[in-house]
Formats: C-alpha cells, sequence, structure tokens
C-alpha cells in the first residue's frame, strides 16, 4: 500500500518537470534578443571606461612617469613605498575615518531622528523635509565655496557674529587644529538630508497596524522605537550606512573649494591627496598608485560589509 501511494506520489512529479523545463527554455528564449541587444554596448562601454582605465593605471603606478609621452622609468613598488612613507597620506586616512565615524554616529542618528518627526502627520511636514533635503540638492562645489565665506573671519558670517558681540572673529579654516571639525560640521549639514529622505521612506513603508499594535499593548514612545520602528528599519539603516562609508572614502568635491586639503595638508582626504600630489605635481605615476590604494581600500570595504552586514537584504 504505501510502495503504491509513493509511486502515485512521484508520478506528477515526473510529469511536471519536462514541462518546467520547457517553461525556463522559452522564458531565457524570450529574454535572449534584449540580451543580444542590451548587453554587448553595455559590456563595451564598462570596458572601455572602466576596466581599461584601471588597468592602465595599476600599470602606470610602476613607473616614474609625468604624464607625457610612454612611460619608460620602471621604479617597480617605490610609489608605493613612498605613499605609506607620507605623513600627508596617513593624516588622509585619519581623515576619512573620522568622516566615517561622524557620519554613523552623528549624521545617521540626526538624520533619523528627523525623519521620524517630519513623517508624522505635523504641519508643514513636507516643508520641512524639502529643507532639510535642500543643502543635498546643493552642488557640492557650491556648498564648498558658500561655507568658505561663511567660515571667514574677515568678512564671513562667522565674522559678522563675533564683531557683533565686539569680539575678533577666528579664522577657523586657517587653524589646523580647528580646520577639519570646521569640514565636520559642513558634511554633516551636506548629506543628512540623503540619509534622512531615506528614513522616511522606510518609515513609510512599515505597516500601521504593527504600531498602532504596540500602543494597544501598552509601549512608550522609546518602547516603540527601539523594539518596533528600528528593527523594521533595519535594511534602511545598513544602506544608509553602506552610502556613508563609500561616500566618505569618495569626499573631494566639497573638500577642494573649501579649504583645498590645508592648512599644512590638516583636511586632505585620500582623493584630494591623489588630485594635490598626483595630478597638480604631474606625478601621474605616484597618483596612479595612490588611485590603486584607494580603489583596493573601497572594494575591500565595500564588499567585506556587504557580505557581513547586507546578505540577507
Amino acid at each position: 500500500m504505501s510502495q503504491t501511494s509513493s509511486v502515485a506520489d512521484a508520478a506528477p512529479a515526473v510529469t511536471r518537470s519536462p514541462s518546467i523545463a520547457r517553461a525556463k527554455r522559452s522564458q531565457i528564449r524570450g529574454k535572449l534578443p534584449v540580451l543580444v541587444l542590451f548587453l554587448p554596448p553595455a559590456l563595451l562601454l564598462f570596458t572601455v571606461f572602466v576596466i581599461l582605465p584601471m588597468g592602465e593605471a595599476a600599470w602606470y603606478s610602476f613607473y616614474n612617469w609625468n604624464g607625457y609621452g610612454l612611460p619608460d622609468q620602471w621604479i617597480g613598488t617605490r610609489n608605493y613605498e613612498l605613499i605609506f612613507n607620507n605623513g600627508a597620506f596617513r593624516q588622509a586616512l585619519i581623515n576619512n575615518g573620522l568622516i566615517i565615524l561622524i557620519s554613523i554616529l552623528v549624521q545617521i542618528p540626526l538624520a533619523l531622528w528627523l525623519a521620524t518627526m517630519v513623517t508624522h502627520r505635523i504641519k508643514g511636514a513636507v516643508a520641512f523635509r524639502l529643507l532639510f533635503f535642500l543643502p543635498y540638492v546643493l552642488a557640492d562645489v557650491a556648498a564648498g565655496m558658500i561655507w568658505r565665506f561663511v567660515y571667514d573671519g574677515q568678512f564671513g558670517l562667522v565674522a559678522g557674529i563675533f564683531n557683533s558681540f565686539g569680539m575678533d572673529a577666528p579664522f577657523w579654516l586657517a587653524d589646523r587644529q580647528v580646520a577639519f571639525y570646521a569640514v565636520l560640521g559642513v558634511i554633516v549639514w551636506k548629506y543628512f538630508g540623503f540619509h534622512m529622505m531615506l528614513f522616511v521612506a522606510g518609515l513609510q513603508a512599515i505597516d500601521k497596524n504593527v504600531l498602532e499594535a504596540a500602543d494597544i499593548d501598552g509601549a512608550t514612545g522609546w518602547q516603540k522605537f527601539f523594539r518596533v520602528t528600528l528593527p523594521l528599519l533595519g535594511s534602511t539603516v545598513r544602506l544608509s550606512v553602506f552610502f556613508a562609508v563609500v561616500g566618505s572614502l569618495q569626499l573631494f568635491d566639497m573638500i577642494m573649494p573649501l579649504t583645498g586639503g590645508g592648512p599644512s595638508n590638516a583636511t586632505q582626504t585620500m582623493v584630494t591627496f591623489l588630485y594635490t600630489f598626483g595630478v597638480m605635481r604631474m606625478q601621474v605615476g605616484f597618483g596612479s598608485a595612490v588611485g590603486v590604494v584607494l580603489f583596493i581600500i573601497c572594494v575591500t570595504l565595500a564588499f567585506s560589509y556587504k557580505r557581513v552586514f547586507m546578505k540577507n537584504d
């Protein structure tokens, strides 16, 4: 009896498997024209503008080359030795680490708090969202130029505030001990709106019935946030941290008009270091080595983070 039933149970699976295989083959054939039409141009563009430049940069990093003619002075790993023996590069690494730390500990919590505020049905919530998101829409170069004027100790907003109290205005961007903290303030102001909008989208996707059930169970505001809202925002928080880390490693456009990496390389990031010591000084081989190091750091952090924290997202 059991053998008969087992054969009967297995029969539908046997009869269904050819139809499933045919459906998969027809699905692949249906996508084939799209793949043939769009995949080769995309691969060609990716190869020409991404893969080949990366390979050339890795090759040039082993030469002492100023960018003119063909590289012919092979120096092996000398450029990489110069990078890690350079105090300005070590300062740039520290600065990038501090930017990541401030982004995670200050910028993202601020964005999450503001997102919870503007998501509630309060008067003017849409206007507040627009106001907080506006700095992110502003171009990085324009933001750097604006804040350079704000921080100016002679004609800027800071000078006006201090002078109104009868005090001499400080020149924060010219002070090696203070300049980078001034830059960190601008970074938080510039990018928290982007993370806020991510959290607004995540909060709007939460089922209201879950929050109402928490209210019925007598949960306080903090309990509802930490035990209901925050766990449901887990994937959004991980994505926001990922963007903060990758964006912090690539920070360039705002630093150059704001401080140019100064004073005394106090505000250099890895990308501004590459531009200052590689491009501006016509040391293309050295700059290529910096680019390779930056690429390795970015790829390692990105894939490690996705593998450890975002593997289920």
